[in-house]
């Protein structure tokens, strides 16, 4: 017998203590799986949480949405490198996401699901699809990693592009960088004016942004970095998190005046040193974005999927199926 409940009270989770169990560091290795972070983006990105639960006697999957209504999307922000249902281990996932199908059907006629894998786009579709919901998939983004198959960092840097190689070894002697695994409220301090400085827009939570790096500080997982030239002055910055095999590149930013200095690539490899050779990790994500830069440093690029989960009865999707219908003949036609 499988049950499907809803909760939109993240508190109300915590007390559940099998629930909790699974979304927490002990069982999931990503931060963006866990209810810590699902909490945070409540607390500081204006997100309304729905955690979706469909269990039978031994099995558990969530799937964490946000929103209300008729059209519910993913709980998540652009600080997530990617959004996926959370399974318990061994669980008999189809069985238990088509229930969550069915009784989704009675609350919500459309689910917009950004930054899937495409594996995990196609198992929810399949589910929904199998309860009368039309999936509509396709590519709405790309993920940079690197496998690192037992290199140590000379290795690696082995075989970066010689245009990166020489940069490095002209510029590594203009800056000092310290790498910190743990938080530190001055270094922070100078990651925010750095930021402000940049080429980068302007953050879009900084508390939640603070709040998550002190979070990680104090559970040893944070690898705070800064690059200073030789006056002192700070000029890049870099917040990392490692754990359970792989290294996560969360925030970087470099001050636009100090660009000769090539700092952020500088401070970068410093941290790809660390990461590798003391943190001994296997993998290395740098999150969502097809940035020039990041294909100097990572091998492989993953596709990450938009998924459109729609009750085809509902009349206020018809627009939308109109929509792709007519653009899915369009296409058909510029191919033949």
């Amino acid at each position: 017998m499988i049950s499907v409940n809803y909760h939109d009270d993240l508190k109300e989770v915590q007390s559940d203590g099998a629930l909790s169990w699974l979304l927490s560091d002990k069982v999931q290795t990503a931060p963006f799986d866990r209810l810590e972070w699902w909490s945070l983006l409540a607390q500081h990105c204006a997100l309304k949480p729905l955690l979706v639960v469909a269990r039978d006697s031994s099995d558990t999957v969530v799937l964490p949405l946000a929103g209300g209504g008729v059209h519910l999307t993913q709980l998540s922000n652009w600080y997530t490198f990617r959004f996926r249902p959370i399974l318990s281990p061994g669980a008999d996932s189809a069985a238990l996401l088509l229930a969550m199908a069915d009784s989704l059907a009675g609350r919500t006629s459309r689910i917009t699901l950004h930054g899937l894998p495409e594996a995990d786009a196609d198992l929810i579709a399949r589910s929904f699809r199998s309860d009368g919901w039309i999936a509509l998939c396709a590519q709405c983004d790309v993920n940079h990693v690197l496998a690192l198959e037992g290199r140590d960092f000379e290795a690696f840097l082995a075989g970066r592009p010689g245009r990166l190689r020489t940069t490095l070894k002209r510029k590594s002697g203009k800056v000092r960088t310290q790498v910190l695994p743990y938080f530190d409220d001055a270094l922070w301090s100078a990651y925010e004016d750095i930021y402000a400085e940049s080429w980068k827009p302007e953050e879009g939570s900084p508390a939640f942004l603070r709040a998550f790096a002190r979070a990680e500080g104090a559970a040893g997982r944070l690898r705070l970095a800064v690059a200073n030239d030789l006056d002192g002055r700070a000029v890049a910055a870099q917040m990392w998190t490692v754990e359970g095999g792989t290294a996560f590149i969360h925030k970087l930013a470099h001050r636009e005046s100090a660009k000769a200095l090539s700092p952020g690539s500088v401070l970068s490899a410093a941290l790809f040193r660390h990461v590798i050779d003391v943190d001994k990790v296997d993998m290395v994500d740098f999150g969502t974005g097809d940035d020039a830069y990041k294909r100097d440093w990572m091998e492989q690029v993953r596709p990450r999927c938009r998924l459109d989960l729609i009750r085809p009865r509902s009349p206020r999707n018809w627009p939308i199926l109109i929509r792709h219908a007519a653009a899915s003949l369009a296409a058909r036609a510029k191919r033949g």
